[in-house]
Parts: C-alpha cells; sequence; structure tokens
C-alpha cells in the first residue's frame, strides 16, 4: 500500500472530525504558563489551567530548577535501574510519602504513566477490577493492559459498586479504582463509602488524585484526607503537572511491597526515563511551600467560592460543589461553542466540551480557577460570561 492511499483514509477522518465539531485546536502561548497569558498573538486571560495553586510560573520554583540544572545536569540519559539513581529523585520519593502518610512512592514520567503500569504489573486473569464509569482515560488505557476481569459501575453509584463486588466475589482479589475529582463535572468521589464497601467484600482500594493532590483537604493532601479516609487507600496516584508546579511527572505511593513490585516490574518505569533533575527540583520546591502555609489553598478555596457566587447571581447553571473545577452549563453544543468563542473575543480564554467528551445534551464551559486569580479577574471572567450569553442570544 502506497501513502498515497493511507493519506486520504487519514484525510478522510480529518473531515468528519471537523464536520463533527469536534477539532482540537491548540493555541500558541508566548511566556510562561500564568493568569494572563499571550495567546496566539492576543493578551488573555486563562481560565481553563489546571494551574491551581499558582506555581507553574513561581519564582521560588524557577530558581530551583535552573539550580538543578548547575547540579544534577540537564537529564538522566536512561532508565534509573541501567544508569543509577539521583539522589534528589529518591529524596522526592521520599516526601511524597511523608506528605500522603505512606509507606513508599516510586516515579514516573507522569501519571498517565503511572496508571499504565499499575494494574498489567499487579494483578492477572484471577482477579478483578472495580472501575468508575467516568474514571480518566489513563486509568481506562492501563486497565485495558490487565489481564484481570474488568467490570465498571456507575459514577458515584455505591449500590452498583455493590453489586459489582458481589458479582466478583469469586476473583481471588478485587481492587476498586476510581478518581479522587472527576475532572469534567468537578464532583469528589465518595471515598469513605468506598472504602466502607471495599472492607465488607475485602477490596483493595485504588485512587487518582490528580485534580486534588496538594489542594483538597486541610493540608492538600488530596481527597482521601477530605473525606478522612488516611491510611484506608491502598494505592495513590498523581501527577507534578497541576497543582504541584504544572510541569510533568507522576507516582505511585502505596504500601512498600507494592512500590516495590513496581519497580521490578511496571514497563513505563523500566523502559522510559524518569523525571528530568530541574523538575524533580522544583517539585520539591512546591511541596516545601505546602507543608509550611496554607495561604495558597485558602486563596484557591477564596477564589472558587467567589466565582461561584457571582455565576449564580448572574443566572448561570453551574454544577454543585466546591472544587475548583466549575462547570457552566449550557446543554447545547452549538450553543456552548458560541459562547466560548466570545469569550475569547472578550480576552477570556475558556473552552466548550460537549458529546462525545460529556453526554449528549450537557454541554458545558469547563472554568478552572487558580491561587493566582485576583478578585478583578474573576469579576471581569464573570462579566464577559454575560455579555456572552447577551451576544449569542440577540
Amino acid at each position: 500500500m502506497t501513502y498515497g492511499t493511507y493519506r486520504q483514509h487519514a484525510s478522510n477522518e480529518l473531515a468528519e472530525i471537523e464536520a463533527a465539531g469536534l477539532t482540537k485546536r491548540e493555541r500558541g502561548i508566548r511566556g510562561p504558563q500564568q493568569t494572563a497569558i499571550v495567546a496566539d498573538g492576543t493578551e488573555v486571560l486563562n481560565f481553563c489551567a489546571n494551574n491551581y495553586l499558582g506555581l507553574a510560573d513561581d519564582p521560588r520554583l524557577v530558581d530551583a530548577a535552573k539550580g538543578a540544572l548547575d547540579e544534577w545536569g540537564y537529564g538522566m540519559a536512561s532508565v534509573r535501574f541501567i544508569c543509577g539513581t539521583q539522589e534528589q529523585h529518591l529524596e522526592l520519593e521520599r516526601r511524597v510519602s511523608r506528605f500522603l502518610g505512606t509507606e513508599a512512592s516510586i516515579l514516573f514520567s507522569s501519571c498517565f504513566d503511572a496508571n499504565g503500569g499499575v494494574f498489567e504489573t499487579l494483578f492477572g486473569a484471577e482477579d478483578a477490577i472495580i472501575s468508575d464509569e467516568l474514571n480518566h482515560a489513563s486509568i481506562i488505557d492501563g486497565i485495558r493492559l490487565s489481564k484481570a476481569q474488568r467490570l465498571r459501575y456507575k459514577n458515584r453509584d455505591m449500590a452498583d459498586l455493590e453489586a459489582r463486588l458481589i458479582e466478583a466475589s469469586d476473583a481471588r482479589f478485587r481492587v476498586i479504582v476510581s478518581d479522587g475529582v472527576f475532572s469534567m463535572d468537578g464532583y469528589i468521589a465518595p471515598l469513605r463509602e468506598i472504602c466502607d464497601l471495599a472492607d465488607k467484600y475485602d477490596a483493595l482500594v485504588f485512587v487518582d488524585d490528580s485534580h486534588a493532590v496538594g489542594f483538597v483537604g486541610e493540608h492538600g493532601r488530596g481527597t482521601p484526607e477530605l473525606c478522612g479516609v488516611e491510611g484506608r487507600v491502598d494505592i495513590y496516584t498523581g501527577t507534578f503537572g497541576k497543582a504541584l508546579g504544572g510541569a510533568s511527572g507522576g507516582y505511585v505511593s502505596s504500601h512498600r511491597e507494592i512500590v516495590d513490585l513496581l519497580r521490578q516490574r511496571a514497563r513505563p518505569y523500566l523502559f522510559s526515563n524518569t523525571l528530568a533533575p530541574s523538575i524533580v527540583a522544583g517539585t520539591l520546591t512546591a511541596l516545601d511551600l505546602l507543608e509550611g502555609s496554607g495561604e495558597l489553598r485558602e486563596r484557591l478555596r477564596d477564589n472558587a467560592s467567589l466565582f461561584r457566587r457571582l455565576m449564580s447571581e448572574a443566572g448561570f447553571e453551574l454544577l454543585p460543589g466546591e472544587h475548583p473545577i466549575v462547570p457552566v452549563m449550557f446543554g447545547d453544543a452549538a450553543l456552548t461553542a458560541r459562547i466560548a468563542d466570545e469569550m475569547q473575543r472578550r480576552g477570556i480564554y475558556v473552552t466548550a466540551f460537549s458529546f462525545p467528551v460529556v453526554p449528549r445534551g450537557r454541554a458545558r464551559i469547563r472554568v478552572q480557577l487558580s491561587a493566582a486569580h485576583t478578585a478583578e479577574q474573576i469579576e471581569r471572567c464573570v462579566r464577559a460570561f454575560v455579555d456572552s450569553r447577551d451576544a449569542v442570544a440577540v
């Protein structure tokens, strides 16, 4: 087959994506990620980043990363078990465990890789993986790599979860798998009820806390802390690419034996470079800041509360909650896309989500607040929503 034949196939696929209104377009950003950015040559306020604590351009993290380039170099140039591990990587693993209250942690180049390495390593054909239907794509892909029995339960539906646990009663091991926060809705998983069912049916509990670690809970230890189940979650995964500096990298934090087994068999760990030294240094500094003060977490909570209050007063439909992910619901996909476009013309960078990313008829603009947003910027965002709604309605 010549490439010309495949080119036509690819072009047809791309045309179908475009016709369905699902083409993902990336905007070039000049300068660091922050609340006010220059995108495609235009200054806009960014309300769709995962930069929850505003650390992506924090000078303290930048200075730590610069210093690490001089002390530790640019990269490791191989995988850890072949060429060795820098002391600061070992220190970051210790710090993650101390922060989360677990026995051990292991670094991956991303949380996608962490989720891709867990299930194949830990669970076999005699086991059952019971997963929330709205879990992240990395969890779904990771589960596919395992030979274990796969069952799904309805989002946050504990009766359905219990039914799946009963269905898997003959499995050697059972593990309940859930996001800590479901990123399209901002909903928090009912971890106390999940852990109670795990106790009742002798199951393990796995939580991907990427959209919570660093800022959810009194000390920022995530949804298990918020829900009062620290010590009852067996396997944590998470990312450094959101609240903890916004760069890259992920981890599994768990019982020592689980982490030791992942070091021996997890393919993304064994066959992929670890984090760049500069990212390790910046992440260690981010943990220092989180452990030293709750100021950024408090500011983030205040910003999310202010946005929710002002938007509700302006008559917008929001999904309920307290998380800084705030879905603004419009329902109709075309209307949502027009409002998002109008928002960007008014200097507010947001993204519209519609089917198949979210259920049909549940189109939304997902706003994400940051501790770095000012009250004036939040008020400007709300005014843009009001003006855009009025303009589109006309």
